[in-house]
């Protein structure tokens, strides 16, 4: 069997229902097989002169370890503490909404995502360099990406470059990168891994939060690194890091937490405002994947809007639950539906009514797109179907 119809049956085949999680398995390898992943080579900085490229700037605080002491080359191990990097990336004339152009070979700016330069970094010089493009921007905001599972560090920065460009973002752009074992078999891993990040992700939050001028850090996590997100954001709590938490602007995509986890980790954080947002898909297969290794629990980002007590929890715990099931996904797994959430952003903004306030409940994505909040602007009010 060629790789092409390996990819196609690994999509017939995938189970739903009661099928055995290592078969759900093998589906899953052989959809991660379909294509090839991005090497370091990616970061290499390319000379662009193209007419009509945009470029990001993209800064890093991340647990990976770098592969050498003077590289922007970040490995699967964790480090000793963070490291910082910032990545300037041109986005080609010719880019979908949505995608990412990868380069295949040396990369052309005409056609492709390239890095144009990039910077090693310590932890004041990401400070000083971060306050210096939002007092630039005039803004005030950041937007934080949190990647999940499966991801090495090339496929996280730039998917952070994607979604600050498709969705019309004019704050700061941050990556929290951490040191996914970027392979299938590595869920174990990447669940320690995400859970030593907790420290990194607190720390990274404070600095921008306290930064001079800053009025809101919207806190984007996706799958895993949902997780990763609402931890840190407990932890915040039970610091009694307050004024932090009054900065952040939380919305989780395709959550890979336990519902009843959530719901204790709720407790202790309490109402948000602008309410915590939670993307989800109710036929996601990932999450799918994910409830039958920890024994068929509910995984969050999976769970149905219409149901009694979904709705009942979403309002008790002052939550915006927004299916998403609508939107097309860019692979099999149903899992990345947030990327088309992000691009259609900007066609509909101007839908949008005036008010600033998100409310909690559960919603379901309608033609009404503009209503729903924008992960890396100021929130809107969202409209129940």
């Amino acid at each position: 069997m060629d790789q092409q119809s390996a990819c196609r049956r690994a999509l017939r085949v995938a189970p739903e229902g009661g099928a055995s999680w290592v078969a759900f398995a093998l589906a899953l390898f052989l959809l991660t097989g379909c294509a090839g992943r991005p090497g370091p080579e990616v970061l290499a900085p390319v000379s662009a002169s193209v007419p009509e490229t945009q470029t990001v700037t993209v800064y890093v605080a991340t647990t990976r370890a770098r592969a050498a002491a003077d590289s922007n080359v970040f490995t699967d191990q964790p480090a000793r503490g963070l490291n910082y990097a910032a990545f300037t990336i041109s986005i080609p004339p010719g880019h979908q909404p949505g995608a990412i152009e990868w380069p295949k070979g040396a990369g052309d700016p005409s056609r492709d995502f390239v890095v144009v330069e990039q910077q090693r970094l310590d932890r004041e010089s990401f400070r000083r360099l971060t306050l210096a493009e939002t007092r630039e921007r005039r803004t005030g905001r950041y937007g934080v990406f949190v990647h999940g599972y499966n991801n090495n560090f090339q496929e996280a920065l730039f998917r952070v470059a994607q979604m600050a460009n498709d969705s019309g973002h004019r704050g700061t752009t941050v990556l929290f990168d951490w040191p996914s074992a970027a392979k299938v078999s590595g869920y174990v891993t990447d669940k320690d891994n995400a859970t030593y990040s907790r420290d990194g992700l607190v720390d990274t939050l404070t600095l921008l939060a306290r930064q001079p001028g800053t009025k809101e850090v919207t806190l984007f996590g996706h799958s895993m690194g949902g997780w990763l997100t609402v931890e840190s954001v407990r932890q915040l709590r039970l610091m009694r890091r307050n004024d932090v938490i009054a900065k952040l602007n939380v919305i989780l995509a395709a959550p890979d937490i336990d519902v009843a986890v959530f719901i204790s980790q709720l407790e202790v954080i309490g109402p948000l405002k602008p309410p915590l947002t939670v993307l989800v898909s109710r036929d996601d297969k990932a999450l799918s994947f994910s409830s039958r290794i920890a024994g068929d629990r509910q995984r969050l980002g999976a769970i149905d809007v219409n149901s009694p007590l979904v709705q009942e929890a979403a309002a008790k715990g002052h939550v915006q639950v927004v299916d998403i099931s609508s939107l097309e996904a860019t692979s099999g797994m149903n899992h990345d539906r947030y990327v088309e959430f992000v691009a259609l952003y900007p066609s509909v903004r101007n839908q949008a009514q005036a008010s600033t306030s998100r409310s909690a409940g559960t919603f379901v994505f309608n033609d009404l797109a503009g209503r729903l909040p924008n992960p890396f602007t100021p929130a809107q009010a969202a409209t129940a179907e």
